[in-house]
């Protein structure tokens, strides 16, 4: 099994908070206060702007991801794949709610915020929000590696970022 490093996992942080901040601060605003909210407001207008955004975010970072190798984008895709695989909890599905697909979009949405968003979402579950979903964002960069070079990357992960993937996750 092969675990992404520190240093893959700091270049994709860094990669995604470079594409929310290109949109100016407004849209970076909204994706902190959701962070940082309290979970019994509704947030879906705020969650419904921020799904606005995403294509932008992710047309930057296909851009920035324009020559980066083979390796590099299977590093990418690894670091995202055990994050989805971190949140595919019943806990999370319990808030965003959704069927198999719908809930692995969720986390999608979630990983696609950023850290910080995902991180919160990691200690309060309550964090996340219903209905919100980034479905490209979830094979993103395999996609990406899938364009550039033919075929998915083999992460060597050993596991699966679909939902109901993760038995710790749904344990009872």
């Amino acid at each position: 099994m092969i675990l992404p490093t520190e240093t893959e996992e700091a270049r994709f942080w860094a990669m995604l908070e470079d594409a929310w901040t290109g949109l100016g601060p407004g849209p970076n605003e909204v994706r902190r206060a959701l962070a940082k909210r309290d979970v019994s407001e509704d947030a879906f207008e705020e969650a419904a702007e921020l799904e606005e955004h995403l294509p932008s975010v992710l047309r930057a970072l296909a851009a920035a991801s324009a020559d980066l190798s083979a390796e590099e984008l299977t590093a990418l895709d690894r670091v995202a794949e055990r994050k989805l695989h971190e949140i595919d909890r019943a806990d999370v599905q319990e808030v965003t709610d959704g069927s198999d697909d719908g809930f692995l979009y969720a986390r999608g949405f979630i990983l696609a915020l950023g850290r910080e968003f995902y991180e919160a979402v990691v200690r309060d579950p309550g964090v996340a929000v219903v209905d919100a979903e980034c479905e490209e964002f979830c094979y993103f960069f395999a996609h990406l590696h899938d364009r550039r070079f033919g075929g998915f990357p083999e992460t060597g992960s050993g596991i699966s970022r679909e939902s109901g993937s993760n038995p710790a996750g749904w344990a009872v």
